[in-house]
């Protein structure tokens, strides 16, 4: 590596520490925070460097604490991310993958949380650990279904619509031939026009 290389690692060396310093000292932004530009590169950069930042907090802690502390910044991480994916492109699978990841990583916090303690009250706190994250999962599969159900309602209800238009315009246009069957020439061609311009 030549001096002017080592010049330019210390250099984004540096500038990296700085944006990790600077979120940490602006109180480390929520997902939503760190995902708030209209740019995705500049935004999937954010939560990796917001991510970065948060291990490194980590670092400073030592045993269980830090357990947890990993567990967060991974949760907080995947979350952002299924925020973003929702976020640009809306959909019902988008909203289930944000479900699922706020799920999962709430699960995988807690159940860290659960080695701080031992015995009965620790197989407690796994099992209501897992009721949560079952529940969870549930109601997002449930909100899932839901809005798929309302969306094919909907398609369907249009389609009907559309059917009702179209048989509406040819029962009107059947009376309208019969109407104008006992006229001839211009009378005909007028009475014509005249049905075929209605609404």
């Amino acid at each position: 590596m030549t001096p002017l290389d080592l010049k330019r690692t210390r250099h984004g060396l540096h500038m990296l520490a700085i944006a990790a310093a600077v979120l940490l000292i602006s109180g480390s932004p929520g997902p939503a925070d760190a995902a708030s530009s209209n740019d995705p590169g500049a935004n999937n950069i954010s939560i990796t460097a917001k991510y970065k930042a948060d291990r490194q907090v980590c670092q400073r802690l030592a045993g269980n604490a830090r357990d947890i502390c990993v567990q967060e910044a991974k949760g907080s991480e995947r979350v952002a991310r299924a925020e973003l994916d929702q976020r640009d492109e809306p959909s019902t699978r988008h909203e289930h993958a944000l479900r699922v990841a706020q799920a999962d990583s709430a699960f995988a916090v807690s159940k860290e949380k659960c080695d701080d303690l031992a015995g009965q009250r620790k197989d407690v706190c796994r099992q209501t650990a897992t009721s949560a994250h079952d529940t969870a999962l549930a109601e997002a599969t449930l909100n899932e279904k839901s809005a798929q159900a309302a969306t094919t309602a909907k398609d369907k209800t249009r389609d009907a619509q559309e059917d009702a238009r179209s048989d509406k315009r040819e029962a009107a246009d059947d009376l309208a031939k019969v109407k104008c069957e006992g006229l001839a020439g211009v009378a005909r061609s007028n009475c014509l026009a005249q049905a075929k311009a209605q609404p």
